[in-house]
């Protein structure tokens, strides 16, 4: 697997990036749910992001 980079820049979008650290030693069965988490939460971001 490819390492993240250390940050985007964005803290809002670093804390939902973080979240994909529960993907190591978890089983393949729980990662559609982890990446759900973390597309929800990128979208959530980018819509506060257009909001202001």
């Amino acid at each position: 697997m490819t390492e993240l980079p250390e940050g985007t820049g964005d803290e809002r979008v670093d804390a939902v990036l973080a979240g994909l650290d529960r993907l190591p030693g978890s089983p393949v069965s729980d990662h559609v749910a982890v990446f759900d988490d973390a597309f929800a939460g990128l979208e959530e971001t980018l819509t506060a992001m257009d909001e202001q």
